[in-house]
């Protein structure tokens, strides 16, 4: 009869480990051998214990489920990673792949299914629950806009056209009644939406953009 395979589960409410420890217990092909309550447990069981798999939790007190299983990816190689977690966000998926995990699965998944989950990674596989990879892939199948610019508010146009005209964020932040750090917060998001790394590149944008809008109605 082959081994069992080996899990720590992680996880900081004890009434929820419990649930795990029992569902899996169900299955004759896999053992717990280890609970922890924090990502620094974790870290140490899973060294410890050299598990085939580990469960973790993202939120948790002290050190988290992503940066735990980073520090466990890079010590203990052969572990498999699965987050077991009720964050949907893509963030803490791509957080948490980037970290070494092999596994996403959402809180409320069945024993029998987390049980199934577990043999295709030791196996090899990697897994997103369906309902989270199917949101994914409606938001990546719509359709983004060509022009950058239509994805900034009009406060956030306003700023930028401000700054193209060389004004700085406290100067920004009189004129329009707003606190400098409000200022720079809308900044950052004009960054992120225009895909540049500082205010600079924004203002040149900005100012190339009124050039070809002044030029398009001359032509017309």
């Amino acid at each position: 009869m082959d081994e069992p395979i080996r899990v720590i589960v992680a996880d900081d409410h004890p009434l929820f480990r419990a649930g795990v420890v029992e569902e899996l217990g169900k299955n004759s092909d896999i053992e717990v051998v280890g609970l922890a309550a924090n990502g620094g447990e974790a870290v140490r069981l899973a060294q410890e214990e050299m598990p085939d798999l580990i469960l973790l939790d993202i939120a948790m007190p002290g050190k988290d489920g992503i940066s735990a299983a980073s520090t466990i990816s890079l010590a203990c190689p052969s572990t498999k990673i699965v987050m077991l977690t009720v964050s949907e966000h893509e963030d803490d998926l791509v957080a948490a792949f980037k970290a070494g995990a092999k596994g996403y699965v959402l809180k409320g998944v069945s024993g029998r299914e987390l049980a199934r989950v577990i043999r295709s990674v030791v196996d090899g596989e990697v897994f997103v629950s369906q309902a989270l990879a199917t949101r994914l892939i409606m938001d990546l199948s719509e359709p983004k806009p060509s022009d950058p610019f239509e994805e900034l508010t009009p406060r956030e146009l306003e700023i930028l056209q401000l700054v193209a005209e060389g004004l700085s964020n406290r100067e920004i932040g009189e004129q329009l009644h707003l606190a400098e750090k409000t200022v720079k917060h809308y900044m950052t998001n004009v960054l992120a939406k225009l895909e540049v790394g500082s205010r600079v590149q924004a203002a040149l944008i900005a100012q190339k953009r009124r050039l070809e809008q002044e030029t398009d109605s001359r032509g017309d």
